[in-house]
């Protein structure tokens, strides 16, 4: 259930988190280079902002999506006679829309956008300087080049997957009770405070082992293919 939503999710955010990200880097490496500084001598507070920056755009955009794809994965764990048999990711927004309103697809966006901001941030950032940080090192190879540079891109995803993955897992918690059930908390906060208050503050972890083996393979693969596909395109690396 849900997998026209996670599509759908997955073409919206990520596309714009990544695409939005490697423009912001591409402008101030040309920046640096036309001030006559080293082309990556830029700081991670930097990367990381724009890996913010592009990642709550590309989340306020998918906020329907993601609120779809909570709706229809929860229906069949309702009541028979809860259940929405929403049809599809189109159906299911549509009927969001028509019988709770326009304003009821952002439903959780503030704690949404909030995880993507924090998950870019660390995904996108921690991965650029991880790279250059170990490309400067010499074990993969002149310039971290070695086997086309899979093996330090690899490693760099790897790394920023789990400090993404810890940041944003809490937030992630707070949405998904937020986007299944809105009704029983007042805002986000409210949702963070009854949660620990009822469950202790390890449950907003919870979650995190399948979360993490979820999200490693999908950055290290969505990221080494973008930047192999931005390198056969402009020459250039998208990380």
């Amino acid at each position: 259930a849900g997998v026209s939503a996670a599509y759908l999710r997955q073409w919206l955010y990520g596309s714009c988190r990544i695409g939005i990200y490697a423009y912001l880097l591409e402008n101030a490496q040309n920046a640096n280079i036309a001030a006559g500084l080293e082309k990556n001598a830029i700081p991670l507070s930097s990367k990381m902002l724009m890996g913010l920056t592009s990642g709550g755009i590309g989340s306020f955009i998918g906020t329907p999506s993601e609120l779809a794809l909570v709706r229809m994965s929860n229906d069949k764990k309702l009541p028979v006679d809860q259940r929405r048999n929403y049809k599809g990711v189109g159906n299911c927004i549509a009927r969001i829309a028509k019988e709770e309103g326009a304003p009821a697809l952002f439903t959780g966006a503030p704690a949404t956008v909030l995880r993507a901001c924090l998950l870019s941030a660390c995904a996108m950032g921690i991965t650029s300087e991880i790279k250059m940080r170990l490309s400067k090192s010499g074990y993969f190879g002149e310039g971290g080049k070695a086997f086309g540079g899979v093996p330090i891109l690899f490693c760099a995803t790897l790394v920023s997957s789990f400090c993404a993955n810890t940041v944003a897992n809490p937030f992630d918690v707070v949405k998904s009770r937020m986007q299944s059930s809105a009704a029983e908390y007042g805002s986000m906060v409210d949702c963070f405070v009854k949660t620990v208050a009822d469950e202790g503050v390890l449950k907003l972890w919870s979650g995190f082992v399948p979360a993490f083996l979820k999200l490693a393979p999908y950055t290290v693969i969505s990221l080494l293919l973008t930047d192999y596909i931005t390198k056969i395109i402009t020459g250039k690396e998208a990380l």
